[in-house]
């Protein structure tokens, strides 16, 4: 492969994305769509793995002897890895080939799965939930490119990224729920055995559906090392700094140096990318300004839907007493609602209006639902509250997620598809990260101070001051959540300023929007 920096300029390649297939273009695989499902299968793996383990979290820590400052890692170690990673996985996936790459990540997930589910100690867990991320980090990328790749026809690429924008939005409801059913039903080791033959399934499929129809060239050499080390180490910087805001708060030594210590590598990152010869993300991805804003707006959203899917979590399991089973169904009209509008209203109105014409009342209809929240008495409401709130989250996330992914990955040539998809899926990962750490500390700063200022004036009822505190809490930050959501609206509304694409697919790998 040549050197990624002597590659087309923004404006150069969205001339070039923008011209029609010729007929003599090459066929459609007629396998395809059992491609599709290959890829489905691996993302929803991916995907529902952040959050499967959250309910069966006490049961975990409980086994295993862990103390709870350090249960925490069961997360942290997956999403540093995964969010650290996922650059790296993605120029892997362009240099080595994006379906060995996939069937590698495969495998590593599904023995990092069964090396955690039978883990006797919290440090042997925490070891198997990083490789977890970190092969997730070279699956999720590929996986992406592959579809990108693949589906180049306008409106099978839209039905295609419908059910991968349905799997990316929901796929986190549906490991409550399977993190619920499982941990009831079997036992919490499940969470991870689980995940075997489900990635020795997608493994066969991909070797008999799967197709990597870009350039490959081997050569280790051309992998940007320093890029590697400067990126890398500035979002696990962040993201670690993140998830340590929670226990010690955003003032402490630690987590202001991690914090500022990110920062300053991923500037150096990118002060470096513009003078490697093979740089690890080419600078002309990120700066088109739809695709910018596509990252933008996948990042502030997941913010948002992150907090609520924390925040609800425990809102259904402490304050209302639901069992882990009932709480992840509680999950399920996100889930139904996620599904119906990326597969049934994104795929099939993309193909008509401009992107932004879905991104828009995605994230408006997003925040209404985070809105209604703010108002969460401490009585049960899932019926007047959660419900509602629910529906119009998933809406919202279903009109985002399907056309954001499709739009950040559109026009982009073959061997910048996986780092371009890698890059798509760090804004999420990493937006996931830190929405967590600065949603649930918004939280828990709020709660004390409302349960400190009331406690001592009603000590007979402690109880019910401290469940409304922590009702408090969830409140507030849930508001931030819904003002990120707008904020999200207005970047959308603002950056992402092409037209409806155009029939025919794009020279470069697929339909690439008409510029407005």
């Amino acid at each position: 492969m040549s050197s990624t920096n002597t590659g087309p300029t923004s404006s150069s390649a969205s001339s070039a994305s923008s011209a029609p297939l010729s007929p003599a273009g090459p066929a459609a695989d007629p396998r395809r769509w059992w491609g599709m499902v290959v890829i489905a299968i691996a993302q929803l793996m991916v995907v529902l793995d952040a959050t499967i383990v959250n309910i069966a979290l006490p049961s975990a820590q409980r086994a295993l002897g862990m103390s709870d400052g350090n249960r925490q890692w069961v997360i942290t170690a997956y999403t540093l890895a995964f969010g650290g990673l996922l650059l790296l996985g993605g120029k892997v996936a362009d240099l080595a080939g994006r379906k060995r790459t996939f069937m590698i990540g495969l495998l590593g997930f599904a023995g990092a799965s069964a090396l955690g589910g039978a883990a006797q100690t919290s440090g042997l867990l925490f070891m198997a939930r990083a490789l977890q991320g970190a092969f997730g980090a070279l699956l999720a990328p590929s996986a992406l490119s592959l579809l990108t790749t693949t589906f180049t026809d306008l409106k099978e690429r839209s039905k295609a990224f419908g059910i991968y924008g349905a799997i990316a939005g929901g796929g986190a409801a549906i490991g409550l729920i399977a993190g619920g059913l499982l941990t009831e039903y079997l036992d919490w080791r499940w969470c991870l055995y689980v995940n075997v033959p489900i990635a020795v399934a997608a493994f066969l499929g991909a070797g008999a559906f799967l197709h990597d129809t870009g350039r490959r060239t081997g050569g280790a050499a051309r992998l940007d090392i320093p890029g590697v080390l400067l990126g890398c180490g500035g979002l696990v910087a962040i993201v670690y700094g993140c998830s340590e805001a929670e226990p010690r708060g955003w003032t402490d030594a630690r987590v202001l140096g991690l914090l500022c210590g990110g920062v300053a590598l991923l500037a150096l990152f990118t002060w470096w990318q513009k003078r490697a010869r093979s740089p690890l993300l080419p600078l002309h991805i990120i700066r088109d300004r739809t695709r910018a804003g596509c990252l933008i707006t996948m990042a502030l959203a997941v913010i948002a839907m992150f907090g609520m899917f924390l925040f609800m979590t425990y809102y259904l399991q402490v304050v209302l007493g639901y069992s882990p089973v009932r709480t992840g169904l509680a999950f399920l009209p996100m889930t139904a609602a996620i599904v119906v509008s990326a597969t049934q209203i994104s795929a099939r109105l993309l193909t008509h209006v401009p992107p932004r014409a879905l991104i828009v009342p995605g994230t408006l209809l997003g925040a209404a639902g985070l809105f209604l929240l703010v108002f969460l008495p401490v009585e049960p409401a899932f019926v007047s509250h959660v419900l509602p709130a629910e529906l119009l989250v998933g809406l919202g996330m279903g009109l985002i997620v399907m056309p954001v992914m499709a739009t950040a990955t559109a026009g982009v040539p073959p061997q910048d598809s996986g780092v371009t998809s890698s890059t798509v899926n760090t804004a999420q990962q990493v937006g996931g990260s830190v929405g967590t750490a600065l949603l649930n500390t918004i939280a828990t700063s709020t709660s004390a101070t409302y349960i400190t200022a009331r406690v001592n004036t009603a000590p007979a009822g402690r109880d019910a001051v401290v469940k409304a505190g922590v009702v408090h809490g969830f409140n507030v930050a849930i508001g931030w959540g819904a003002g990120l959501m707008l904020l999200a609206a207005a970047v959308s509304g603002l950056m992402v300023t092409v037209g409806a694409p155009k029939r025919a697919g794009a020279a470069a790998g697929g339909p690439a929007p008409v510029d407005a």
